[in-house]
């Protein structure tokens, strides 16, 4: 048994916190900046049109996040499964078929996006003020979309043995990157959106390169070549089919969010520039409860798959004290210094005036998030991907939508800005549902 192992088997739970789930944490931090830093680098330009531009853009990087999600989180899960097992041989087929998938799936996006871009910007929402930003920003993705894949894959990937701090370092030294080249791009050159968009392709490719030197030299039970790879419903399908939940999340929230800013847009680039400025404050408190559940993944998938029920739902009860503890203090905290982190990203008055409500509607969720994501991380890693799914289309499909028409007839704009927020108490609901029916069925089978 290695060092990662033991750790998994045996370690406590402030161990498993402090290994597992602090570089996770980091992880979404560093994601949480990647998303801020050219929404910040542009608002120095006090232009909300071209922050609008971006947000308007976000959600196509949100569907390769999504389809990175697919293959990286069902892999970690997959190879953590085969893990708890001891089937090397079947971890290095799920690394193989995850390499291939996402070079394939980000070429796709490449070429697709390409071919359509006008279409799609349109689409998006862009209009006479933001599309020829919306253009030369998500131009830019797109040509990047292979080494975003790539990156957002591996990343989970090697977390399935516990190795989450080499996946921080990954992150860290793209996010790093890209802060530095958005300031050199942005404010030196004066490249504006292309200039973002750049820095955050090149971030990636760092962030690439250290995750091929790990794999290649440091992980021997993990494969990129091409003899290990298989299309074979028992490799392609049991990855997919564990990753379904959460990219069904991200990319069904991707199209809420179109239909969302298209909403939003209406009341002018002002509001849209304020829920984006807004999003990013509550999705600190988001990112963090899901990189506390997602560091923890690896080790309830492990002891689910050895049979030692017992420490799973030991490391299950005391996540989800944590995340409700950890949550309410960030609420807290973003709501009382709301005014200076907005004005630290734009200062207008407009879009502060704005952004006092707006925030509030973004952490309003934070002391619940948690449970949220711990049901979703509880369902997927124990190999219930249909549940989770469900409750991942509940979430961002068959409730948000339904609820975002229905408010924003009844309250306009607030309406809009406060669905999610309503979905999300929906949907944990629903989660626990599923949770509790589930944790019956698992110890009906063992005993």
């Amino acid at each position: 048994m290695n060092r990662n192992q033991e750790m998994l088997e045996k370690a406590s739970y402030p161990r498993l916190l402090l290994n597992l789930s602090l570089p996770a944490v980091v992880i979404m931090l560093v994601m949480v900046v990647y998303n801020m830093a050219d929404t910040f680098f542009i608002g120095q330009t006090n232009d909300p049109s071209k922050i609008a531009a971006i947000s308007l853009c976000s959600p196509m990087f949100s569907i390769l996040s999504g389809l990175g999600t697919l293959l990286g989180s069902g892999g970690c899960t997959a190879i953590s499964l085969a893990l708890g097992k001891k089937d090397t041989e079947t971890m290095k087929r799920y690394s193989s078929f995850c390499c291939f998938a996402a070079l394939a799936l980000g070429m796709a996006f490449l070429l697709s996006v390409n071919l359509l871009l006008a279409p799609i910007c349109g689409l998006l929402g862009a209009d006479a003020d933001t599309m020829a930003d919306a253009v030369r920003y998500l131009r830019v993705i797109a040509l990047g979309a292979p080494f975003i894949m790539f990156n957002n894959v591996f990343a989970n990937v090697i977390r399935a043995d516990g190795a989450a701090r080499e996946s921080m370092i990954a992150n860290c030294a793209g996010t790093i990157s890209n802060i530095a080249l958005d300031a050199l791009f942005i404010l030196v050159f004066s490249w504006d959106v292309a200039g973002a968009a750049w820095a955050t392709v090149l971030g990636n490719c760092v962030s690439c390169l250290y995750l091929l030197y790990y794999m290649t030299r440091k992980q021997p039970l993990l494969s990129l070549s091409p003899k290990q790879f298989s299309l074979r419903p028992e490799v392609s399908w049991t990855v997919v089919s564990l990753g379904l939940p959460m990219a069904c999340s991200t990319l069904l929230m991707s199209l809420s969010h179109i239909i969302a800013n298209r909403m939003v847009i209406g009341y002018g680039s002002v509001a849209l520039a304020a829920q984006g400025v807004s999003g990013k404050i509550g999705m600190v408190i988001t990112m963090l409860a899901m990189g506390i559940c997602m560091g923890l993944q690896p080790a309830i998938s492990y002891n689910f798959g050895a049979g030692n029920l017992k420490r799973m739902r030991q490391i299950i009860r005391s996540t989800a004290v944590f995340t409700v503890c950890l949550g309410s203090v960030l609420t807290i905290l973003c709501y009382l210094g709301r005014n200076v982190i907005i004005s630290a990203f734009i200062d207008n008055e407009e879009v502060i005036a704005y952004g006092q409500v707006f925030v509030f509607a973004s952490i309003i969720i934070g002391p619940f998030y948690g449970l949220y994501q711990l049901c979703q991380t509880f369902l997927q890693s124990t190999g219930k991907a249909s549940y989770a799914s469900l409750v991942a289309l509940m979430d961002k499909g068959l409730f948000y939508l339904p609820l975002l028409f229905l408010l924003s007839r009844t309250f306009g704009l607030y309406g809009i800005i406060f669905t999610g927020a309503a979905t999300l108490f929906l949907s944990l609901a629903a989660g626990i549902a599923f949770s509790l029916i589930w944790n019956r069925k698992i110890s009906a089978s063992a005993g």
